[in-house]
């Protein structure tokens, strides 16, 4: 059975606290973000500050 992105908002809307996304017709649940890939996020954010501004980009 191919769910259908009515089905991934209608669980969305059952489930405000999960993340969710429609693949290949699955609904796949994402587990929520935590320190270490916020962590990471923010370094990998600081590195593209850091090249893009000395360039006036």
């Amino acid at each position: 059975m191919s769910l259908t992105l009515e089905d991934l908002e209608q669980m969305q809307q059952q489930h405000p606290d999960y993340r969710m996304e429609l693949v290949k017709g699955n609904i796949i649940v994402m587990s929520p973000s935590g320190y270490e890939s916020d962590e990471v996020a923010a370094a990998m954010i600081a590195e593209l500050r850091n090249w893009v501004k000395p360039r006036k980009l």
